[in-house]
């Protein structure tokens, strides 16, 4: 009797040569190419700049197209040719740089150079709030444009990356700052800042207890000067004292307790932050005149108002003036200073923050799925979204989260 076949099923089921395999199905890509603008700064003395070429390497690299004005990482130290080398195109017109869907600028555009903005276009660089005026709000607005002031943008811890960035930089190099000019050759008191055995050591006052102070009393302490560090936030002067690790001279601003510190002073240091649009407290003149001569007074909040009655905004080419025989040093951009370290640190946020705009397709889908980058926006397509402007100008704004979902 012959032998009856298997059937179809049986065979199926003991033969090893069959396994169920995955159905390839068609993946949504999302990806955009980004066409990135990177000027050369013409604000005084704006020596920074928003890429470093190895970054413009990784996003050439990635598919993006990078165009950079001539001359633009000079400040930096850093030549043309390491960009061309890195794919980015050089532009010997500013017009060409413009014409980029993304600019990318460490100081906000001057009116002349919003006229070369086109609709649609976004802009990532500084705010400057204390500086603004109604009439540039109305420009950038007139434009169409997407502006985004990069030191309102957070990130997922709620901090503000780029404002940490540059507080972490002013506030090491403020203390390089106050021993330069504590010399006798700049006409200081002839003291180093610090101390050695058997001589006291130089007395350091710091207003505020934020990013700037934290850095500035690892710095001063490390020397070995005696800080006393001044804020109406005990939150934040105890996180300070927790993150330095030692035993520190703190207290609120009470106006007895710090006339008595700053008139013993060496260097005061003014890094309070600002709160509901302005500086929360102003030394008076009457207590930097009883400073002794030769002292030095940086007052790092010189953008936004500054904190002492004297202060008077000055420049990195002419950076002090004396009053009361007090050295005063009182330039905004400090960071500016060392504009290389500056660079590297805010190529290592935008970089991260370009390609999450590509990977989500655009600016438009990444403010509807980051809401830490949607903090920055303060313009959207040509509407006023920051609540803060609108109050300083007594303008009207819109939700950004509601103009979105309308436009879109």
């Amino acid at each position: 009797m012959a032998e009856q076949l298997p059937s179809g099923f049986e065979s199926l089921a003991t033969s090893r040569a069959y396994f169920t395999q995955e159905s390839m199905l068609a993946v949504e890509t999302r990806k955009r190419k980004l066409f990135i603008g990177l000027p050369r700064e013409t604000s005084l003395q704006e020596n920074r700049i928003g890429l470093t070429p190895e970054a413009v390497q990784h996003l050439v690299s990635a598919g993006h197209e990078v165009v950079m004005e001539a001359g633009a990482g000079e400040p930096s130290k850093y030549a043309d040719h390491a960009y061309s080398e890195a794919g980015a195109q050089i532009a010997y017109s500013t017009e060409e740089v413009y014409k980029a869907d993304v600019l990318l600028k460490v100081a906000p555009p001057t009116l002349d150079e919003i006229e070369l903005l086109h609709p649609n276009q976004t802009l990532i660089s500084a705010l400057q709030m204390g500086s603004m005026t109604q009439e540039y709000i109305a420009a950038l607005a007139r434009k169409k444009i997407n502006a985004i002031g990069f030191e309102l943008m957070k990130d997922p811890s709620g901090a503000r990356p780029v404002v940490r960035a540059m507080s972490e930089i002013a506030g090491s190099t403020v203390m390089l700052i106050a021993a330069e000019y504590l010399a006798r050759s700049n006409e200081g008191k002839g003291i180093i800042l610090g101390g050695i055995t058997g001589v006291p050591p130089s007395q350091v006052v710091i207003l505020g207890a934020g990013t700037v102070a934290e850095y500035a009393a690892r710095a001063a302490t490390g020397l070995g000067a005696e800080v006393k560090v001044f804020d109406n936030h005990l939150y934040k002067l105890r996180r300070l004292k927790h993150n330095l690790g030692m035993q520190l001279y703190t207290s609120t601003l009470d106006t007895f307790a710090l006339g008595q510190q700053i008139r013993r002073a060496d260097v005061v240091i003014g890094a309070l932050a600002v709160e509901d649009g302005r500086i929360p407290f102003m030394v008076p003149e009457e207590m930097v005149a009883s400073m002794s001569p030769g002292s030095i007074i940086i007052d790092v909040s010189i953008d936004q108002g500054g904190c002492f009655e004297t202060s008077e905004m000055t420049s990195h080419s002419s950076p002090v003036f004396r009053k009361y025989d007090v050295i005063h040093y009182c330039v905004p951009n400090i960071a500016s200073r060392v504009p290389r370290t500056a660079t590297n640190a805010l190529s290592n946020i935008f970089t991260p923050i370009l390609q999450e705009i590509s990977q989500q397709g655009g600016i438009n889908e990444v403010l509807f799925t980051n809401e830490h980058f949607r903090s920055g926006v303060y313009i959207y397509r040509g509407s006023l979204t920051n609540a803060m402007i609108a109050k300083k100008f007594n303008l009207r704004y819109k939700e950004l989260g509601l103009l979105i979902a309308v436009r879109n």
